[in-house]
């Protein structure tokens, strides 16, 4: 927890909740509600956080650092960042300005990107500094589960109507706010990461985006790792996508992979 410890009640409050939700991970999956990126470097707190969203049906993406949260806002298209405020690599208002500062077509992030602040710090000032900066809201810890948890939904729900369109390539067409994939009029069902893996590429379209990148970004590997996780997703998406063509998805030969050949 960024410079005071790791809370108690912060913990206490998230491993209730944790053993209530215990069955509910026997239910049918029931898709996700959507992608946050929880920003925070207490390792207990990011754990419980992130398995806490998950029971609820959210994608949690943990970023322990700055670093971590932006490379995550920029390639996997989230929903929502919970963002700490003492990060060991920096300021977390500064990760809320690079966000809120982005913008033309080149933007690297969604400057609209809904932003909960998470921090140890509640003066007044410190709640008006992070509002000022673009903050959607902010909640003071130790903070109840159940209350970020609704705090999570209200802010949504409020930007619902605002978030960025679906994306366009050709004749596909990603909606990240239903997760909804269509090539032409024919849709497309796809798995978790075959859906994250195509929103990275899309970003960029005809842009090579590297192996490392992918398996750092999707699968949130930090070191170069030797598996064939990437290509066996890369390999039935593109199956998924075009089976008789296999226009989307293209292999660079020892590079790694783009969405489409560049124009």
């Amino acid at each position: 927890m960024g410079g005071g410890g790791r809370p108690v009640g912060v913990r206490v409050a998230m491993e209730v909740m944790t053993s209530e939700r215990g069955a509910n991970r026997l239910l049918p999956d029931a898709g996700s509600q959507g992608t946050i990126v929880v920003c925070e470097d207490d390792e207990v707190t990011l754990e419980l956080l992130i398995e806490n969203l998950e029971a609820d049906r959210y994608h949690a993406l943990a970023a322990p650092t700055g670093a971590d949260a932006l490379r995550f806002c920029r390639y996997s298209q989230p929903d929502l960042l919970l963002l700490d405020l003492t990060l060991p690599d920096g300021l977390g208002l500064d990760v809320l300005r690079r966000i809120r500062g982005s913008e033309g077509a080149a933007a690297e992030f969604d400057r609209g990107l809904p932003v909960i602040v998470l921090s140890g710090r509640g003066t007044d000032s410190d709640r008006v500094r992070g509002l000022q900066a673009g903050a959607d809201d902010y909640l003071v810890k130790p903070f109840h589960y159940p209350e970020l948890l609704a705090r999570v939904e209200n802010v949504l729900a409020r930007r619902g109507s605002g978030r960025a369109g679906p994306i366009q390539v050709g004749p596909l067409r990603i909606d990240s706010a239903t997760r909804k994939v269509q090539v032409g009029s024919r849709e497309i069902r796809l798995a978790n990461k075959e859906f994250e893996l195509l929103r990275a590429l899309a970003a960029e379209p005809s842009r090579v985006f590297t192996k490392q990148e992918l398996l750092r970004d999707v699968w949130g590997y930090e070191l170069a790792a030797r598996t064939r996780t990437l290509d066996s997703h890369a390999s039935r998406l593109r199956r998924k996508l075009d089976p008789e063509r296999g226009r989307f998805v293209v292999n660079c030969w020892g590079v790694g992979y783009r969405l489409v050949e560049a124009a």
